[in-house]
């Protein structure tokens, strides 16, 4: 998000109130952070954690994705499925709403409505396609209701087609990418599909359905009625759609575990993340290297980037120009190699926040701009949740924070923001400068660097600054 369009006074107090200030520290970068994550960081608790995100991007509660995980090792458990397929089955879960930012900028453009919003309530719609024209008279933006509403009662069934499509390809690619095999890419690819043929993209039926996906989208549907409705309306709902959207097997198999009342019980504890992080040990303990780490980072700075076209490519950009800035500034190779990710990841946050919002003209209403605020405080909560991740989080979220203490979500100053940030910050101001968005037409390097030396001592730091102008003039490092 553009740093320099947010004066965000007391919205930005209010945002940070449930979160206390880090410890002053010094300036300087001291002893390196990268050697937290040197720990063992399980696979299962990184995928976990990160799919917070995830649900920011469906527009689900937090925690939907892990509570819908939990479900499926239920379901899969039940039918004896072995180690392999239980954790091909918990992997899919977590990963099964990968692709659901790569359509936010279709929906925005199409029903000018709030994409979070729209996918909400989407499922009413695609229950059946004849609603769709019910939904856009709900959820389409004013000044495009009607001509959208006349596109749904045209083309109902291809909008809801290129919707789904664009997310499932996404998702699938994604699992390619962070190598978990084909089954799992199938999995996610095919989690839309319902037993009578009547889903998507496909149409596929019965047991031509992934097995996985089955699963998957019984667990789906019943984490998300039981939570709006409770367990009652879920196992109603599973039984009156068994045969049509559910493998009648599976629907019999969840009647069943229903019936036991620790099932609910568990569901809603307190405690089930890390019941859930700990299953994946269980099946065979999978630690998470460094190659490993950097393409899951990657690959959720893209899930990130996909929310705008305004913002493609922009996590991969800041990324490369921390890295930049830290070396002129000496820093070693795996204090750059931790930099990097955290600025993968730093606006993680993002996901939760409307594209029709970052897609603005025309300047944010109060409301807004606690949107975009709270983007820093969530991507921090959620890297948080990840045990090698402490420094990391406090720096990826603190990238909005100036010098001067009036920057965003905490309104730390000076004597609270390490190197790492300081690096971080101007990186991405960079990056946004020099980037078309909404508002404005990039700047040129030379007026963005310009720019940013009226920042100077008030929001950036003057040596990360000239760092950044050392680095322009310095052919990158191969």
């Amino acid at each position: 998000m553009d740093q320099l369009a947010l004066p965000l006074g007391d919205v930005r107090n209010d945002a940070a109130a449930s979160f206390p200030a880090p410890p002053p520290s010094s300036r300087s970068a001291g002893a390196t952070p990268a050697a937290a994550t040197t720990r063992v960081l399980r696979l299962g608790e990184l995928i976990g954690s990160l799919s917070h995100a995830l649900d920011l991007a469906a527009g689900q509660p937090l925690g939907h994705a892990v509570r819908s995980c939990w479900i499926g090792q239920q379901i899969g458990a039940t039918l004896g499925l072995g180690a392999t397929q239980m954790r091909e089955l918990y992997y899919a879960s977590l990963l099964k709403d990968a692709g659901d930012s790569s359509n936010a900028p279709y929906i925005c453009r199409t029903f000018a409505a709030c994409d979070l919003r729209f996918k909400q309530d989407r499922r009413i719609a695609d229950q059946n396609p004849t609603g769709l024209p019910r939904f856009v008279i709900r959820h389409a933006g004013a000044a495009a209701r009607w001509r959208t509403l006349l596109d749904a009662l045209q083309n109902g069934a291809q909008i809801r087609r290129e919707l789904t499509e664009m997310r499932c390809a996404r998702r699938a690619l994604l699992a390619r990418q962070l190598n978990f095999g084909e089954e799992v890419a199938e999995a996610v690819h095919g989690l839309e599909e319902h037993w009578d043929g009547g889903g998507l993209p496909q149409g596929l039926a019965g047991r031509e359905i992934p097995l996985y996906a089955r699963i998957m989208l019984l667990a789906q549907t019943v984490d998300r009625l039981h939570a709006s409705a409770g367990a009652q309306a879920a196992c109603a709902q599973v039984a009156r759609r068994s045969g049509r959207w559910f493998d009648p097997e599976l629907a019999t198999l969840f009647a069943a575990l229903a019936r036991d009342p620790r099932f609910w019980s568990r569901l809603a504890a307190d405690d089930l993340e890390q019941h859930v992080f700990h299953l994946e040990p269980a099946q065979r303990q999978q630690t998470v290297d460094d190659d490993t780490l950097d393409d899951i980072a990657a690959v959720f700075g893209q899930v990130i980037d996909a929310k705008s076209a305004f913002t493609a490519g922009h996590s991969a950009r800041v990324a490369q120009l921390a890295d930049r800035i830290a070396l002129q500034l000496g820093l070693d190779a795996a204090a750059r190699r931790w930099l990097r990710r955290a600025a993968l990841l730093h606006d993680l946050g993002m996901l939760g926040v409307s594209t029709r919002i970052i897609d603005k003209v025309g300047p944010l209403a109060a409301s807004e701009r606690a949107a975009v605020a709270r983007h820093a405080l969530d991507t921090e909560r959620i890297l948080a949740g990840i045990s090698a991740f402490g420094v990391l989080a406090r720096v990826a979220g603190a990238h909005h924070e100036r010098l001067d203490g009036n920057g965003y979500p905490r309104g730390l100053d000076a004597r609270h923001l390490r190197l790492e940030t300081r690096i971080l910050a101007s990186a991405d101001v960079f990056a946004a400068l020099t980037a078309h968005r909404a508002r404005r037409p990039a700047l040129t390097f030379a007026r963005a660097l310009q720019t940013m030396q009226e920042m100077v001592g008030t929001a950036l730091d003057a040596d990360c600054v000239a760092a950044l102008q050392r680095a322009l003039d310095t052919p990158a490092a191969t």
